[in-house]
């Protein structure tokens, strides 16, 4: 079990890692560099690179951001697969959508609360 916590922490991190130095190395802002892991995301999952790490890494490269592109890629392919084009756009909601959904829930909660910067 040890092994599987580490497993996680270190893949969790280097994602982390990479995020945080594509910022202060590139000077790209959070929202590109938010861009950039779910792309990567993404390719990795097109690539069939993606889920054997997250079945090796567990958590650890399911949580980070880049497992939602590959989430998206994933459910793009399963609708294209069943419906075509359509099905493509279906597939991209039907994955995300709780995600996606709990994201506003919760942002809309917290604004009630907090005072934006001006």
């Amino acid at each position: 079990m040890f092994a599987d916590f580490l497993k996680a922490c270190i893949v969790g991190g280097l994602i982390c890692v990479i995020g945080q130095l594509l910022m202060d190395l590139v000077k790209l802002t959070p929202a590109h560099t938010m861009c950039v892991l779910v792309v990567s995301g993404a390719v990795l999952g097109a690539l069939g690179l993606y889920q054997p790490l997250a079945d090796w890494a567990g958590f650890g490269a399911k949580l980070p951001i880049s497992s939602f592109g590959n989430s998206l890629f994933q459910g793009a392919l399963e609708g294209a697969g069943s419906d075509g084009f359509w099905g493509l756009w279906q597939g991209l909601l039907k994955t995300t959508s709780a995600g996606i959904g709990a994201a506003i829930v919760f942002a809309f909660t917290i604004s009630l609360f907090f005072k934006a910067k001006n």
